[in-house]
């Protein structure tokens, strides 16, 4: 995806901010979000599988369905 920007530049000719259409902005804020969702699920997974090992290694303690359910 090749994106149409138009940058702002001081009288230094430093870049101070970029303008990007709104069609474009608007779908790169979709993928940011999309992205963003991917990477909480991957951190949620890998804290899960994290907490399965160490109640395995006995490093943590083990609940019932019961108890798990009652702590929701």
């Amino acid at each position: 995806m090749r994106l149409s920007v138009q940058y702002v530049n001081d009288v230094q000719g430093n870049v101070q901010a970029v303008q990007v259409p709104v069609g474009e902005w608007k779908r790169l804020l979709k993928s940011m979000r999309g992205l963003e969702q991917r990477l909480k699920l991957k951190s949620d997974l890998t804290e899960a599988l994290a907490e399965v090992e160490r109640k395995r290694a006995g490093k943590q303690k083990m609940e019932s369905l019961d108890e798990f359910l009652r702590a929701l």
